[in-house]
């Protein structure tokens, strides 16, 4: 096999990618489509999805540098005149957004760097004011459109999630900064802004009613990140390295890294999407392990979670509206639209009827990822000892021996810290949950029957679990529930051994209380 490119693992920039001989998954017929399309346009997709990359792109055909597209789709598009623009492009993924002054900075920096090129008037007038001025003399100076790239435009607004003074002092910064797209809407010729999430109502957006939001619409899906066409296409020489790495068929490779970074979907009934980032990654070190989990923590996810005191098992069976996924409002209790766009969720199937998307973990690798680093946030075990600790558990369950189970269970309560504690029946279910999703078991919160919801149904391959809790009743009180109400019936023909458990919590020890196995 001849000497395979070199794949662009963290390179952002498309000038250097093609100049230095890396491989390029040729997006090119999408950006034409977009150029041609339309003026202004939003973009929102996960974290490490390749919109850095796109922006460079853009840049490049609006820099006029054809000779980097050699050999691409867009570069014999006879309606692509190659002319330079002035382009404008601001990059707010580089700071650590803590206080509006960071952000203030950050802006005045890039509005100094553009006044040095194309001239200012007054660089004392407010930042909207200043915006309006440079494109206004970029247009003048040159004859030509001007074009804006804002990559990350929410990253200030995300790191401020919890906190609505500063969130309404960033709104407030952003949101006259991008209200000249639409005054000076004369002189641009194309404006891009990209994100991982999309705030609405008061948002930053309010006042630019002419951004065209293209993150669910269906021509673009394939913008960002790959398709399992171009993994087997472009792609295919490298997979099968891999497939001879791992001592398995070409078809086989294909099937575990599906397993792993497929599963995006941006609208219902579209194309699957890989993650690109873990995908370039398990191809170059010929490995297949979690890469982009393992890039960010997703640290004010787990506290929207916490803040809100949300049931986990209700996040990966969530059912949603468009109107949700499309935006999200700071202030809102439901922590759901937030998981979604940052790409810990994403569209598993849709309810024309009802108009309704049903969301669920995308692939493996997140879903293993997000629960491993739920599981300290909701316990207080040594991180080190808790592989040990689930293995146990995981143990007990599959032989049956439940009480020894439950004395686990007891320890565990007792080590969470009582600030964690406050829905009592809730924050036991989403331990359990956590301990239970990571050992690979079936686990299901408040399970429906005809007759009511069971709090919880474990499953291993011999035997079911039928749990019922009480908040300062009795155990008797949870397993007569369980009798009455015919909790078991639909599994009975499963052929697993069916477990009756009923715990009653003390509010007063913040623990089990009691317990009764039948």
């Amino acid at each position: 096999m001849e000497q395979l490119k070199t794949l662009p693992i963290g390179i952002q920039s498309f000038e250097s990618l093609r100049k230095e001989g890396f491989l390029y998954v040729d997006k090119t017929e999408l950006i034409y489509k977009m150029i041609k399309g339309g003026r202004y346009y939003f973009l929102s997709r996960p974290r490490r999805f390749g919109k850095s990359l796109l922006m460079s792109t853009i840049h490049a055909v609006f820099d006029g540098k054809r000779e980097l597209f050699d050999g691409l789709a867009i570069a014999d598009k006879a309606d692509i005149d190659w002319a330079k623009h002035p382009v404008l492009h601001l990059d707010l993924n580089t700071n650590k957004y803590d206080a509006k002054e960071v952000l203030e900075k950050k802006i005045d920096a890039s509005l100094k760097e553009w006044e040095q090129e194309y001239g200012t008037t007054d660089n004392t007038l407010p930042f909207g004011m200043r915006f309006e001025n440079i494109i206004q003399r970029a247009y003048d100076k040159t004859g030509k459109g001007v074009v804006i790239l804002v990559d990350e435009y929410d990253k200030p607004m995300l790191q401020a999630i919890g906190n609505e003074e500063l969130q309404n002092e960033f709104r407030g910064t952003l949101k006259g900064f991008y209200g000249a797209l639409k005054s000076k809407d004369a002189c641009i010729k194309f404006a891009l802004l990209t994100g991982v999430t999309k705030f609405g109502k008061v948002s930053v957006f309010s006042d630019l009613n002419n951004l065209k939001d293209i993150s669910m619409d269906r021509r673009y899906v394939e913008v960002c990140g790959l398709t399992e066409m171009e993994i087997r296409t472009t792609l295919h020489d490298y997979v099968v390295q891999l497939a001879d790495t791992l001592d398995v068929t070409y078809d086989e490779a294909i099937v575990r890294m599906k397993k792993m970074y497929d599963g995006y979907h941006f609208r219902e009934n579209a194309v699957g999407m890989y993650n690109p980032f873990s995908v370039l990654n398990a191809l170059d070190s010929q490995e297949l392990k979690s890469y982009w989990f393992e890039t960010g923590t997703p640290t004010y996810l787990v506290e929207l979670l916490q803040r809100d005191e949300y049931n986990l098992h209700d996040m990966e069976n969530a059912r949603v509206d468009a109107d949700t996924l499309n935006s999200i409002d700071s202030t809102s209790k439901d922590p759901i639209p937030v998981i979604y766009q940052s790409g810990y969720l994403t569209i598993k199937d849709y309810d024309q009827r009802f108009g309704e998307y049903l969301l669920g973990f995308p692939n493996e690798e997140v879903e293993v990822g997000f629960t491993k680093f739920l599981l300290p946030w909701y316990i207080s075990k040594d991180k080190s000892r808790t592989a040990f600790d689930l293995a146990k558990f995981v143990t007990d369950l599959e032989a049956g021996n439940t009480e020894q189970f439950v004395k686990r269970l007891k320890a565990l309560f007792a080590d969470t810290p009582y600030m964690l504690i406050r829905d009592l029946e809730n924050h036991y279910q989403n331990i359990i949950w956590v301990i239970c999703k990571l050992a690979g078991i079936y686990v299901q919160a408040e399970y429906m029957t005809s007759e009511g919801r069971i709090d919880l149904v474990l499953q291993t391959p011999k035997f079911c679990y039928v749990m019922e809790f009480k908040l300062d009743g009795t155990a008797e009180e949870a397993l007569a529930q369980i009798e009455d109400k015919h909790y078991t019936l639909p599994f009975e023909l499963n052929g697993q051994k069916i477990i009756r458990i009923g715990m009653n919590f003390s509010k007063e020890t913040k623990n089990i209380e009691n317990v009764l196995i039948g």
